[in-house]
């Protein structure tokens, strides 16, 4: 298991959605331990950064469900649910190939040139740039859709760990890069049903390989039973 002393990037400025992505990776991953307490003042030493950042990213990983606010304790890591991973994924894989077949129709010459620009980078970047780019990909493939409450649903839904699963599931980044060229494809012949279907079956498909990966490390207790 890497040692947590490996979340350390130096003392460059970081901008609130890579320290939140650090700490997400770092809880998936199991170098934070359900009901572990996360003390601020030893994050920022780890990372490099000031206590401000951390405490807005503790923040946001308390609305996405990664942590806990406690009395007297601060932010303490939550247990994650199967199921709850099994739907955020299946939500997702219904809302966003229905946003994209939305989105295609006033995708301009610019949006298709930066979707496929936005794949391109990601075959060669290194791991602190891929998220940022895999972002910026799912979010411009969605963004043109002129649907402001599918677009809400989305937001909500897709809060927290679905980005940072290139970095969290073995071989993910290959697979994704794989998939994500699919879909370019599909958008610039101007499909739109083969384009949604290949990214609902790249979300589905990452769900999967996720609640495999966190059942794996213990962390998903099954109630279902």
């Amino acid at each position: 298991m890497r040692e947590k002393s490996d979340l350390h990037i130096g003392n460059r400025e970081m901008l609130h959605n890579r320290v939140c992505s650090i700490l997400r990776s770092a809880i998936l991953r199991g170098d934070f331990k359900p009901g572990e307490r996360l003390v601020q003042t030893e994050l920022a030493e780890m990372i490099g950064v000031s206590r401000m950042p951390i405490r807005e990213a503790l923040r946001t990983l308390e609305m996405e469900g990664l942590v806990t606010m406690e009395p007297h304790k601060g932010a303490v890591v939550r247990v994650l649910e199967k199921e709850d991973v099994e739907e955020i994924y299946e939500l997702r894989a219904l809302l966003e190939p229905l946003a994209l077949k939305k989105s295609i129709k006033t995708f301009s010459d610019e949006d298709r040139d930066l979707l496929k620009n936005y794949h391109e980078s990601m075959l060669e970047a290194p791991s602190e740039d891929y998220i940022e780019l895999n972002r910026k990909f799912h979010d411009l493939l969605v963004s043109r859709c002129e649907s402001p409450r599918l677009l809400s649903f989305i937001q909500t839904i897709s809060r927290g760990f679905a980005q940072d699963t290139p970095l969290v599931i073995p071989g993910q980044l290959e697979k994704s890069n794989s998939e994500h060229g699919r879909i370019v494809e599909a958008i610039l012949e101007e499909d739109a049903e083969k384009a949604a279907d290949c990214l609902a079956k790249h979300i589905e498909r990452t769900g999967k390989e996720l609640v495999i990966y966190l059942d794996e490390k213990a962390e998903l207790p099954d109630h279902s039973q």
